[in-house]
Parts: structure tokens; C-alpha cells; sequence
């Protein structure tokens, strides 16, 4: 991201002139308050929006240059987003969740993908749906879903929310192993010390601006 600058309808300003990079391997924590723009640059990062000056350049393509069926193109072979609410396809089991993602890129691996689900403890969940599935099951489904398509870059909006302190951290270890495993670059925003301290690098967000972090 070079100077990027994102307004709300009318005028005022979320992002002001932001810049950064993330290369690949690499892993970043994002923090911030409610409203200071976490959320709108996570948004620009994954090319669901365009910034309203300045650039974003996503796998060396200027996302603002594509149109909206390009970057939609673009996300879909190159970003792997992990939500906190999971969004998992209710009439799926989790063998299938998890293999969604990679067949719809056309990079299906059942090796990857089983390998994914061991090292998550998911093998004997994997035909069950996701309502039979505990909050952390879900968690790792959707966290192996993203990995089976071997994206370069996995945004994560609070990965471990809604999980308990033990699985939160089990989860996050994994994550970042994995990621680190695959070569993909790693942002995750985060209200959590304990995650933000996790990642290799960690930029906060005031006011649309980056400052230097809180102690």
C-alpha cells in the first residue's frame, strides 16, 4: 500500500494516507480502535474496495486498474480470508468445507487437504456438519479451508474471537505455522496482545493513521 487515502460517503476520512508492506512469509498484526480504519484496509488488502488515492498492488497487480470482476479474479487465486463468524456452507460436512475453497481455484490437493485436517485434529470430524461442530472445530475448518487453496496471502479479522484462551492459542500457533509452512504472507487484526505479539511484525491504526503502538 503506497498513500492510501479511503473517505466515507460525504467527506469524512477513514484511511489517511497509509502505506505499507507485507512480503511473503511474513506476518503482521493490525490494531487499533473501533472506527480507526482496521477493517476498511482489510477491505483494500483483499480487493473487495478501492482506495480513493494512493495504490494497492496485490501480487504485483494494481487492484484499482482491474475492475471489480478482475479483482474479484484476483482475490479468488491469491487471497485466503479467515472471518471470525467462520462462514461455512451449512449443507457441507467438514471434509467438504474444507476442500471448497481449493476446487473452486482450481488447485484441488485431497493429500494437502488431509494432511491439513490432522494437523488441526479435524480428521475425525471430517463428514460431520457444521452445526455438530464446537465453536474451535469450526474455527480449525475454516482455517484449514483457507490453507487447502495455498493462498499467498491469508487476511485473518480476529481469527480466535470466539474461542477459549487454550484453543485460542493452540489455533494461532498452528495458523502461523502453517502459513510460515506454505510461504504465505500473514495479516491479522487483532485487539489481542497475545496475537498481536505472536506475528512477526505489528502496525496500529489511529484515526486512519499509523502510529507507533501502545506499550
Amino acid at each position: 500500500m503506497r498513500d492510501v487515502r479511503k473517505s466515507y460517503p460525504g467527506g469524512a476520512e477513514i484511511l489517511a494516507g497509509v502505506s505499507l508492506d507485507l512480503a511473503d512469509g511474513e506476518s503482521l498484526a493490525l490494531t487499533g480502535e473501533s472506527g480507526s480504519g482496521k477493517s476498511t484496509l482489510m477491505h483494500l488488502a483483499a480487493g473487495l474496495d478501492v482506495p480513493d488515492a494512493g495504490t494497492v498492488t496485490l501480487a504485483g497487480e494494481n487492484t484499482a486498474t482491474l475492475g471489480e470482476a478482475g479483482r474479484a479474479a484476483l482475490r479468488r487465486g491469491t487471497v485466503g480470508l479467515v472471518f471470525q463468524q467462520f462462514n461455512l456452507i451449512p449443507s457441507l460436512d467438514a471434509g467438504a468445507n474444507i476442500a471448497f475453497h481449493a476446487r473452486l481455484v482450481g488447485r484441488p490437493d485431497p493429500d494437502f487437504a488431509a494432511r491439513l485436517a490432522e494437523r488441526l485434529g479435524l480428521t475425525p470430524h471430517l463428514s460431520k456438519y457444521p452445526e455438530e461442530l464446537s465453536g474451535g472445530q469450526q474455527q480449525r475448518v475454516a482455517i484449514a479451508r483457507t490453507l487447502a487453496a495455498r493462498p499467498a496471502l491469508i487476511l485473518a479479522d480476529e481469527p480466535t474471537g470466539n474461542l477459549d484462551e487454550a484453543s485460542a492459542g493452540e489455533v494461532l500457533a498452528l495458523l502461523l505455522e502453517l502459513a510460515a509452512e506454505s510461504g504465505a504472507a500473514l495479516l491479522t487484526v487483532t485487539h489481542s496482545p497475545r496475537v498481536a505479539s505472536a506475528m512477526s511484525r505489528r502496525l496500529h491504526l489511529t484515526g486512519g493513521r499509523i502510529t507507533p503502538p501502545p506499550p
